[in-house]
């Protein structure tokens, strides 16, 4: 009973999420709708890049590459399984069980992606990191590129559209959730001795190496999802979509929030997406517009608008009711002397 009341709670949020986008996307038109996903997609990239650069104190500027390869097998499965029906399903129900498990195996494949990146490179630090993580986004993409078999530097066209705003909805709150739950659990509180003192860590028998290789993974695998979710919204698979500048696109989201706050990296990706897809304008000036951004941001406030901390930590009325300690409990009548 006590473990399905736990899987009940956890599960709630995400029921939440998907009602709660199924009943916007009825009320908005179909721009606004686009836009949001843009936006939903964003923040599942800056949350997950946030656990290994902002929780773990890492450097890491290829994370487009781990979503290229949750694009590339999400977008393959469903193309090859678009017509299909499982177990006598409903077409349309049956799309949908395809659609989540092709998410998933793009997750699976990112995460074998960030393991094959992340077991000889994390043993690096700083700049070091940051270049091999670059590296290796590029090679991703130049694989693609030459690659018949994944469309070459044309892509994948064609695709069927699965993508809607209760799919992105629910991958936003399920990566919020997986970010705020790790850092309050044992292997987060290891993370966080690693990004505050990695000798100092190491010297309490932190296993510095293991742990950060987990954090890449985890974030990687996130990075596959949103991969998918972005190429059945587009209908289109390109390798373009998946370069250096994506990733600089993520890491300015993150640095603008705040390296370690999971809601800064939220309403940064929020702010940064919904705001360029309004001022259509300035779409082709994003890079100067992300290049200033952070040079007033590291003039005025390098740590970020929140810093490592999060949304709530800001009224303090909040939080000294969540640090209040609890009364002792009255003695009953056979421990009083």
């Amino acid at each position: 009973m006590k473990l399905f009341g736990l899987a009940a709670r956890s599960a709630a949020p995400l029921v939440l999420a998907g009602v709660a986008a199924w009943l916007l996307q009825a009320q908005l038109g179909q721009a606004w709708g686009v836009i949001l996903m843009y936006a939903g997609i964003n923040v599942v990239l800056a949350v997950s890049l946030n656990v290994v650069n902002g929780f773990t104190g890492q450097f890491s500027i290829g994370h487009a590459g781990f979503m290229a390869v949750g694009a590339y097998t999400a977008a393959k499965i469903t193309f090859a399984l678009q017509e299909a029906q499982l177990f006598h399903l409903p077409l349309g129900a049956s799309q949908q069980i395809i659609f989540l498990l092709a998410l998933a195996a793009g997750m699976g494949m990112a995460a074998l992606a960030g393991l094959a990146a992340g077991m000889p490179s994390l043993r690096l630090r700083g700049d070091y990191l940051a270049i091999v993580t670059l590296g290796f986004n590029e090679i991703i993409r130049v694989v693609i590129e030459n690659t018949p078999f994944l469309g070459g530097a044309t892509g994948l066209s064609g695709l069927p559209r699965r993508t809607t705003l209760v799919w992105v909805g629910l991958g936003a709150v399920a990566t919020i959730l997986m970010a705020r739950r790790l850092v309050g659990s044992t292997h987060g509180r290891a993370l966080l001795a690693i990004r505050e003192d990695e000798v100092a860590a190491e010297a309490m028998g932190v296993d510095t190496t293991s742990y950060k290789v987990r954090a890449f993974v985890i974030s990687s695998a996130f990075a596959g999802l949103a991969g998918g979710l972005l190429v059945h919204m587009l209908q289109l698979c390109n390798p373009a979509d998946f370069s250096f500048i994506k990733s600089f696109e993520v890491v300015t989201m993150v640095v603008l929030g705040g390296l370690g706050s999971v809601t800064g990296s939220v309403l940064a990706a929020l702010l940064l997406t919904i705001s360029l897809q309004v001022f259509t304008e300035f779409q082709q000036y994003r890079m100067v517009v992300y290049a200033l951004l952070l040079i007033v941001l590291m003039l005025t406030r390098p740590s970020g608008l929140f810093g490592s901390r999060e949304l709530w930590d800001l009224f303090p009325a909040w939080r000294a009711r969540r640090k209040e300690p609890q009364p002792p409990s009255s003695p009953t009548s056979e421990e009083v002397p």
